[in-house]
């Protein structure tokens, strides 16, 4: 049998129109964000304040409507027609990248001072958030509306896929395209691939809604939060993966790592930022063929483990990035230290990937059609803004204690919270990823 029958034969879930539309719209929107906040938070640690403390604020002023707007959003997607919900988030993230070319133009921010300037980021940040913590449950719900239920495992592996791609290339992107037209070409090009995203949601027509009867907000909002901390399993995937990105947060210093620690400059940034998603790719193609089915929850734990044994080792590159230089590639020096840190990178990604994927087929296969916008709207909660407390814990650590041992740190609370995890969620051990739940009608 030639490859690709094989290769479409074991992903049938690609054999949906609707769905691979929607891989499209994912891997675009992913792609844009990666670059924009790649390309931001280096313009704003390098050329207006060199400060560490600087990326953890960014963190912060994500983290804060992605927390308080989510619950609130789970309702209302909900409620309301899901393809719709995801175009109006797309038109949202178009203004705010043209917002942030107007920012990134040289007259701005010379004329408006860098304290303005840094503050009309945090600005762009915090109305990013307010958009993630809508598209984030209205694209998980339109996603489970797209495909049966038979499909959930493989769509949700190449769901994780288009989602990783686009997160390595944005970010590799993002460096290179730093180095090459700076910062407002940058910038530009994000708006352009968000008008790729625009034209794909459109193509995609609207869905059924599912949850057809009203109730009060806050009886709704009880359901949601009710459902999950009643489910050991989702609760305490979602808990070790959010306690593991919050202390597993390296990825938030790595403008340090790649200005002042190893020079390698924009090039060898970008290259660090795609690292994880690279590995992230191989190993979702990987599970393309090889589904996650028995022993989930034991290789979930094992998964983390290793997310935090390569962010150690990672930490660590900052002790020896003094040693042996021994050449360059397309403007990035090379060194030891260098490429064991893109090695770590690589990893952890591969680690988190697994992580990923098992994550969100628990969630596909355990929640209710009609439950779907407020379990992601938690799911985004735990997860999403994990990072940008990560982001903000790391940049803390490292004003207090130093980069290096920042990122030591948050490596081993991460495999003290694996072993917390294994010892209190019994249930999650056993579990296994089988539609074994009837189907809902979509």
């Amino acid at each position: 049998m030639p490859f690709l029958d094989r290769f479409l034969a074991k992903n049938t879930s690609l054999h949906y129109s609707q769905f691979r539309k929607y891989l499209i719209v994912r891997f675009a929107v992913i792609l844009s964000l990666n670059m924009q906040m790649a390309i931001v938070s280096y313009m704003a640690y390098k050329e207006l304040t060199h400060d560490k403390l600087t990326l953890g604020m960014l963190g912060l002023w994500e983290v804060i409507p992605a927390i308080g707007c989510s619950l609130f959003s789970g309702h209302f997607v909900d409620l309301r027609e899901k393809k719709g919900m995801v175009l109006q988030c797309v038109l949202g993230y178009l203004f705010l990248s043209a917002f942030y070319v107007l920012l990134s133009w040289p007259t701005f921010y010379h004329k408006a001072g860098v304290g303005l300037t840094v503050n009309l980021i945090y600005v762009g940040v915090f109305m990013g958030g307010i958009l993630r913590a809508f598209i984030s449950p209205a694209s998980f719900a339109l996603q489970g509306l797209l495909v049966p239920r038979k499909e959930y495992v493989n769509a949700t592996t190449w769901s994780s896929t288009s989602w990783q791609s686009g997160f390595v290339f944005g970010n590799l992107l993002g460096g290179v395209l730093i180095a090459i037209l700076g910062y407002e070409a940058s910038l530009i090009s994000v708006f352009a691939m968000q008008l790729v995203a625009l034209f794909g949601i459109i193509s995609i027509p609207k869905q059924e809604i599912q949850k057809k009867d009203k109730e009060p907000i806050t009886k709704s909002l009880k359901q949601g939060l009710k459902f999950v901390f009643s489910t050991q399993v989702i609760l305490a995937a979602l808990s070790l993966d959010m306690f593991a990105v919050l202390f597993g947060g390296a990825v938030a210093l790595l403008p340090v790592y790649a200005v002042d620690i190893l020079g390698v400059g924009e090039v060898g940034y970008g290259w660090m930022k795609a690292a994880p998603g690279i590995g992230s790719i191989l190993s979702l193609f990987i599970l393309s063929f090889i589904p996650l089915k028995k022993n989930a929850g034991g290789k979930l734990l094992l998964a983390i483990t290793g997310f935090g044994i390569t962010t150690i080792i990672f930490g660590v590159c900052g002790n020896i990035a003094n040693t042996q230089f021994f050449g360059s590639f397309w403007g990035c020096n090379l060194s030891w230290a260098f490429i064991l840190a893109f090695a770590m990178l690589f990893l952890g990604g591969m680690f988190d990937a697994v992580s990923v994927v098992i994550r969100g087929t628990i969630l596909q296969l355990k929640t209710p059609d009609a439950m779907r916008g407020r379990v992601a709207a938690v799911n985004t909660m735990f997860i999403s803004s994990s990072n940008e407390l990560g982001a903000l814990e790391s940049g803390v650590t490292a004003k207090w204690m130093g980069t290096v041992p920042a990122v030591i740190f948050g490596g081993c609370m991460t495999l003290v919270v694996v072993g917390v995890t294994y010892f209190a969620a019994p249930m999650l051990r056993k579990m296994k990823l089988e539609a074994t739940s009837p189907e809902h009608k979509t």
